[in-house]
């Protein structure tokens, strides 16, 4: 058996675990520079915010019913994301659990015996809700699109399910499908879906009865065939267990100003390289490709989030490194090349590829030992603004005062994560 633990509202849960006053008021949180609506508490969704809906076409009702409203915190959420999955694994074996995403993890209960399914899951509920502060729920079944399905109709009626389902029957697994909509299959895009409406097939148990050859056919080839045998209860899509290292790493930010000049586009540039150069180093890989791109604004643009086609460029490296300042280089070579005089930039981002380990880094003979082994000062540096945060140690080419750095106006303190940003208790 699968299963699936949710954080409820994930990023809403974060910010009222420390604003107890906030515990059955409406909350929202935006994305990147204070966009869009991004979480939504229970409470504010009932006053018809929705998901994804720009911040300032809803900012009438946030106002009229004084929603909580809070920028991205992402040192915050990464931290107790953390907890979460680490508290988890102190009842499962460390193999028994994949983090999907930040606020997601498949488990493997294959060991748990059927009649303890539900026993077990209310266990990790109970200690990640009690040892953490974070709601949570859970969803089990015979593969994991049908842990999904579990998990989806456990959140949409909390009190009758207290956030667990457990699908340990052909007939359990029937009704849920018949409860769910196409459209919340996980897997299934919204293309898909309005397709398979307007065939008819308008809920997960239809889907299921379709031949497999069909599914190849309609659905995307092995994809579709995946999604029929999962649905059917037979796992094709098996838990990864440990995150396998990444084949490529992207940085991105949108700038929180319209930004103009070159030099500070260099010093975002040479930011997210520094931020991509630490990540390649955490995996122990090493980029032979660098890939800049930079995104205008529209020219005319009326419409506040819209942004012109994305120009970008690319270096081929003499060899592969995680050296920060070999990547730098290369990266304001790339901005000069895209750079022009007069555009407006909204958004740039960078992108590491062909990646290899680094142990098979081959050194050069013809420079000092000092040159060919920089991992060393790396992992110092690493280490350091791991400990202090905020980038204490950077390169000069990421400039200091970083007038373009993303909006985050409503932001939270980082409770878990900065000394001088603890939660004071009068």
């Amino acid at each position: 058996m699968k299963a699936i633990i949710d954080c409820n509202n994930f990023y809403c849960s974060c910010e009222r675990l420390f604003r107890q006053e906030l515990k059955h008021k409406p909350v929202v949180v935006l994305s990147n520079n204070d966009g869009c609506i991004i979480s939504i508490s229970d409470e504010a969704k009932k006053l018809g915010i929705k998901m994804a809906t720009p911040y300032f076409m809803a900012k009438k009702i946030i106002d009229e019913h004084k929603i909580a409203t809070f920028s991205s915190n992402y040192n915050l959420y990464g931290d107790l994301s953390r907890r979460v999955m680490e508290t988890v694994k102190t009842i499962l074996p460390e193999d028994c659990v994949e983090v999907y995403s930040v606020d997601e993890a498949f488990l493997d209960l294959s060991h748990v015996d059927p009649l303890q399914l539900y026993k077990v899951a209310t266990e990790i509920k109970a200690r990640v809700e009690l040892w953490t502060g974070i709601s949570v729920s859970i969803g089990v079944a015979p593969t994991k699109t049908l842990a999904k399905v579990a998990n989806h109709l456990a959140k949409k009626d909390k009190k009758g399910t207290r956030c667990i389902m457990v699908l340990n029957s052909e007939e359990k697994v029937a009704v849920a499908l018949q409860k769910t909509r196409v459209g919340d299959i996980w897997g299934v895009g919204t293309r898909s879906a309005l397709k398979l409406e307007n065939i008819g097939i308008t809920d997960a148990y239809q889907l299921k009865q379709m031949p497999e050859e069909w599914c190849r056919k309609n659905l995307g080839g092995v994809v579709g065939v995946r999604l029929s045998k999962e649905l059917r209860g037979e796992p094709s899509i098996e838990l990864e267990g440990q995150l396998k290292n990444k084949k490529m790493i992207t940085t991105t930010r949108m700038f929180g100003v319209q930004v103009t000049e070159k030099n500070d586009i260099k010093e975002a540039v040479a930011t997210y390289v520094s931020r991509a150069a630490e990540k390649l180093r955490r995996q122990q890989s090493a980029a032979k490709l660098i890939t800049v791109y930079v995104v205008p604004k529209e020219e005319g643009e009326h419409v506040k989030y819209r942004h012109g086609p994305m120009e970008s460029a690319y270096i081929i490296l003499p060899a592969a490194t995680s050296t920060t300042n070999e990547l730098i280089k290369p990266a304001m070579q790339l901005v000069e090349q895209l750079y022009k005089k007069g555009n407006i930039y909204k958004k740039a981002g960078v992108v590491l590829s062909r990646l290899e380990p680094d142990t098979s880094i081959q050194a050069n003979l013809f420079v000092a030992d000092s040159v060919n082994n920089k991992r060393h000062l790396m992992n110092m540096l690493d280490n350091i603004n791991f400990s202090m945060r905020d980038d204490i140690v950077k390169f000069a080419g990421a400039g200091t005062k970083k007038d373009w750095k993303m909006r985050q106006e409503l932001r939270s303190y980082r409770y878990t994560s900065r000394w001088e940003e603890l939660k004071l208790i009068q």
